[in-house]
């Protein structure tokens, strides 16, 4: 059953159950009001009857009491045995209505199937003879249930016309719920079917929970979209970048199978090459994996950042022979994160900066309030501002052949603002052509506990 048709059959029938309830109540609550006041009438009329036949003895009992005969019902005196004294009544069948003997005040409502009911007053009273009867006052209520008929008609046409405006109000209410819904529906499908990245329409006022719904709905779309793109990006750049090493390897293969076996020359020539091209293809791929891994929080401790650089800065002043510049202003600086990865990224912005730069390479930790600040600075030939934010996308390169001839892969600084990123850290560049780079990394202080 469609969600439309159930709000349609839902607001209907609650509606009708809610008419039903206050009709019934209405009609009861009438209905116990209007009998009351006949049985009050009644009652009040019966005592006077007995005042009458008390006050006035001599007076006959038949002509009093058709005096006070109903306009339709019966007045009846029966003795102890149940037999009638006197009796009067209009014209009509009231013989078969029942009679009985009683000692108290007592009323009662007499049904017949055939037409409306009786409403019966007894009493007991003294007689002429000193003996105790009861006289019996009946109404016919004809008023009564003439009134309540109509009564029930006024109901039933008051519940349809207030039924009829909750159906078309449940049409329009499920059309403005499902609307929105359609919309999504038919959003999802084309983009299942055709790729075509459709949003739906945000034009809406309400601003209620199905706006909610069509915003967060687009933003999914865009989010998917754009990591969609991302994906076709990456496995085209990484399909690109391993092309050329695998071009190679295959062109030096070809030549080693022609000439090899009389050139050794050649064979070492080629035998370094796919070595070197083995090597860069290794390395592409370590990088891409730890790109992958890196979206996996690791279980993260405190450690000394201070302790990481200075190492960090000893082992490439080894490695490359080259002034490597450490400094510091604090002597132990707590972070929270994982050490091996933050250590990879500044072994990425110090290979970078030893690699594009001949000059001295300095590495400095700091510390403010909050933050710990770790700066890798070089003096090389600097980054063009509109290329700064570039060089963190997958792949990119500033001078290519140049890459190329370093053994990059465009991947690294991509790695070293993911892993910043993850630590709740920020990596930034502030860099003027002809004058140097200089990489930040701000990472929260660990807390003291």
């Amino acid at each position: 059953m469609r969600i439309s048709v159930k709000i349609r059959l839902f607001s209907s029938l609650f509606m009708l159950v809610l008419i039903l309830l206050v009709n019934t109540s209405i009609y009861y609550l009438f209905h116990t009001i209007s009998l009351d006041r006949e049985f009050e009438d009644l009652s009040t009329q019966t005592h006077e009857i007995v005042q009458t036949l008390k006050e006035n003895p001599d007076i006959s009992t038949n002509d009093m009491l058709k005096a006070f005969l109903p306009q339709e019902g019966m007045i009846r005196v029966i003795d102890k045995d149940g037999s009638d004294i006197v009796r009067v009544k209009r014209a009509g069948d009231y013989g078969s209505l029942p009679s009985k003997y009683v000692t108290s005040e007592s009323k009662s409502v007499i049904s017949r199937s055939d037409e409306p009911d009786f409403a019966m007053v007894s009493k007991p009273i003294i007689w002429k003879d000193g003996s105790v009867v009861t006289i019996q006052v009946y109404k016919h209520l004809t008023g009564h249930t003439s009134t309540m008929e109509r009564l029930l008609f006024v109901l039933a046409v008051a519940s349809v016309i207030i039924l009829i405006p909750t159906i078309v109000a449940g049409v329009f209410l499920s059309r403005f719920i499902v609307r929105p819904i359609r919309e999504l529906t038919a959003a999802m499908k084309e983009n299942t079917t055709y790729g075509n990245w459709k949003k739906i329409n945000e034009d809406d006022q309400s601003k209620d929970e199905l706006y909610d719904m069509k915003v967060t709905f687009n933003r999914m779309i865009d989010h998917l979209r754009e990591n969609f793109e991302r994906q076709e990006m990456f496995v085209s750049d990484a399909s690109h970048e391993l092309k050329t090493p695998i071009s190679i390897v295959k062109s030096y293969s070809q030549l080693m199978k022609r000439r090899g076996s009389d050139n050794p020359d050649l064979l070492v020539e080629s035998t370094q090459a796919i070595e070197s091209q083995a090597d860069r293809m290794q390395k592409l791929v370590e990088q891409m994996l730890l790109l992958a891994r890196n979206k996996d929080r690791e279980v993260y401790e405190p450690f000394d950042i201070v302790e990481l650089c200075q190492s960090t800065a000893e082992t490439f002043k080894e490695a490359y022979d080259r002034n490597i510049f450490f400094s510091t202003t604090a002597d132990n600086l707590q972070v929270k994160g994982s050490y091996d990865q933050l250590q990879q990224v500044v072994y990425i912005l110090m290979d970078n900066a030893v690699k594009y730069s001949q000059d001295a390479v300095k590495l400095t930790v700091s510390q403010d309030v909050r933050h710990a600040e770790v700066k890798v600075h070089d003096n090389g030939p600097g980054i063009p501002e509109i290329e700064q934010e570039k060089i963190f996308d997958r792949f990119y390169r500033i001078d290519k052949s140049r890459s190329r001839e370093t053994g990059g892969t465009g991947l690294g600084l991509s790695i070293a603002r993911t892993i910043v990123e993850a630590h709740e850290g920020i990596l930034t560049v502030s860099s003027v052509p002809g004058k140097g780079t200089v990489f930040r990394i701000q990472l929260p202080v660990s807390q003291k506990g």
